[in-house]
């Protein structure tokens, strides 16, 4: 790794030092089953703008019923790259991870993403591309909608898995009625 990336890398874990020592949830990791299945626009009852901050969503808790499929206007209001991500607090660790990766080479620069780093091969058949249908991953003022169809009750939250940002709070509840 190169000295920018260092220090860039450096920084956000500096950012982010106190929280990692709260420590974090244990699992695995997947991409919807528990936590629902990406919806179909027809079957939209409701829609739920999410602006995020810098380490805040607004709002802070969504209520849903289970089966109910909603369209989220997510909206990045912060200075800095976020995600918005359902899934179990055991998925959202596992994210972490390979949020860490997407730090690490220089995918995620603070407040800019470098999209052609997002899709290269990273030699094992995989990018770093954030295609998940239940994730968008932003650069401050953009915004992107998600579809989503919660199957069940669970366990289940939205996050910012971007290192450090969970720790720091940045994740809400999906409180069903």
């Amino acid at each position: 790794m190169n000295t920018s990336k260092n220090l860039a890398l450096a920084a956000v874990l500096s950012m982010s030092a106190p929280a990692f020592a709260a420590g974090t949830h244990g699992g695995g990791h997947g991409h919807g089953g528990a936590n629902g299945e990406p919806g179909q626009a027809s079957d939209v009852s409701r829609t739920i703008t999410v602006e995020m901050h810098d380490n805040y969503y607004e709002p802070e808790s969504i209520e849903v019923e289970p089966g109910e499929t909603l369209r989220f206007v997510v909206q990045n209001k912060g200075n800095l790259v976020h995600e918005f991500n359902i899934g179990t607090p055991d998925m959202h660790e596992a994210h972490q991870e390979e949020m860490l990766m997407m730090v690490e080479h220089g995918v995620i620069k603070g407040g800019k993403l470098d999209h052609e780093m997002m899709n290269m091969d990273m030699g094992d058949g995989h990018s770093m591309k954030h295609d998940d249908p239940n994730s968008v991953l932003l650069e401050p003022g953009q915004s992107k909608e998600i579809v989503w169809k919660f199957s069940e009750r669970g366990n289940i939250e939205f996050a910012c898995n971007v290192p450090g940002h969970y720790q720091a709070g940045m994740y809400g509840d999906i409180e069903f009625k």
